[in-house]
């Protein structure tokens, strides 16, 4: 890795070392201090770039993948471009499996990425042969040479957070972090970065947010997989209607639920109260931030990081869009269309 005069030897150099950035107006009323880790500096806009570029490598070096193999995916969006982006730097063709949740965006860029894309229905159970799960399955069985990535039940995505999210947020706070929040959909994130600051400081405080329609809280607070708590939820990457092997919830202390609607609203805040052009995860994250504020559960000279994992640019259709905002119900006298901030001049 050559750092020349910010000069870099090819695009995957730049991912990780992303930016702590203090949440300002958001929190002013807030007791404790509080920083985003903000994942949209990873050249493919998302935290998961580590994992692609970390996995894919650590394949090579096992000799499971060579040259000319296929790398087979499931991913919500943000893996799938990261894994297409990594996959053109070292030459692997890419096939995804992608949730129909997924935004027309996220679609829309992974076949720029010259990923070969399959939608599968997002609301069906996971043993449903047409669910992403399933279909990756039956494409990596089909085609010679190829490597399933399978990011919800491999360890090393929890290892490539291990080593390089939650090392710099420790350096970036120079060990000050008492709260970590961030979502949980593989887990990935959470539980590499929880581990390491845990050995670091066991006092941590490591926050899960997850989505009302999900089974991962529950299934945290009673180590059972309800399936009365699946039901049709919007946010994407947030959640699983499974028990994803890559969630160490040993690490978490705790999860917090975070509606749809708040999330989506709190989004649109964070553009424009921060300047941070964040995902609906990322919305989600930081609405966690405020019901635990809102119950006093941080104090003065507490030192609160919040993960925003990827980058609002995927979600102009969605959570940025007053046109689907309206379709979900999320507009009332409260939260008011911003269609009003554009004027036509004919």
């Amino acid at each position: 890795m050559k750092h020349r005069n910010q000069v870099f030897d090819n695009v995957l150099d730049l991912i990780g070392k992303t930016p702590l950035i203090k949440i300002n107006k958001m929190t002013a009323k807030f007791k404790g201090n509080f920083y985003a880790k903000v994942e949209a500096f990873n050249p493919g806009h998302s935290s998961k770039d580590r994992i692609a570029l970390y996995i894919i490598e650590q394949a090579e070096k096992k000799g499971i993948l060579t040259p000319g193999s296929t790398i087979i995916e499931t991913t919500s969006g943000n893996t799938g471009f990261s894994i297409a982006m990594v996959s053109i730097i070292k030459g692997y063709d890419c096939v995804l499996a992608v949730s129909s949740k997924s935004s027309p965006d996220k679609i829309d860029m992974l076949k720029t990425m010259g990923a070969k894309v399959y939608v599968c229905p997002a609301h069906v159970s996971a043993d449903d042969p047409r669910s992403y799960y399933q279909v990756a399955k039956k494409l990596h069985e089909e085609m010679k040479g190829s490597v399933y990535i399978n990011q919800y039940f491999n360890e090393l995505n929890i290892e490539a957070h291990y080593k390089t999210s939650g090392p710099e947020i420790w350096k970036q706070t120079e060990g000050k972090i008492t709260h970590l929040v961030a979502c949980s959909g593989t887990g990935g994130t959470i539980s590499g970065t929880a581990k390491y600051l845990k050995e670091k400081n066991p006092n941590i405080k490591i926050i899960g947010v997850d989505a009302y329609g999900s089974v991962i809280k529950k299934y945290h607070e009673t180590r059972e997989f309800d399936e009365e708590e699946i039901y049709p939820y919007r946010i994407e990457g947030l959640g699983k209607n499974l028990i994803p092997t890559a969630t160490d919830f040993d690490v978490i202390d705790e999860f917090v639920k975070v509606t749809d609607e708040e999330s989506a609203h709190t989004a649109r805040e964070i553009a424009k109260t921060e300047g941070l052009l964040v995902g609906y995860t990322s919305g989600a994250a930081m609405q966690a931030i405020k019901q635990l504020s809102e119950e006093k559960r941080f104090k003065k000279d507490d030192y609160v990081v919040v993960v925003f994992p990827d980058h609002g640019s995927r979600y102009m259709s969605k959570v940025y869009s007053d046109k689907w905002m309206n379709e979900q119900g999320f507009f009332d006298t409260i939260n008011a269309e911003t269609t009003q901030a554009v004027q036509y001049i004919k």
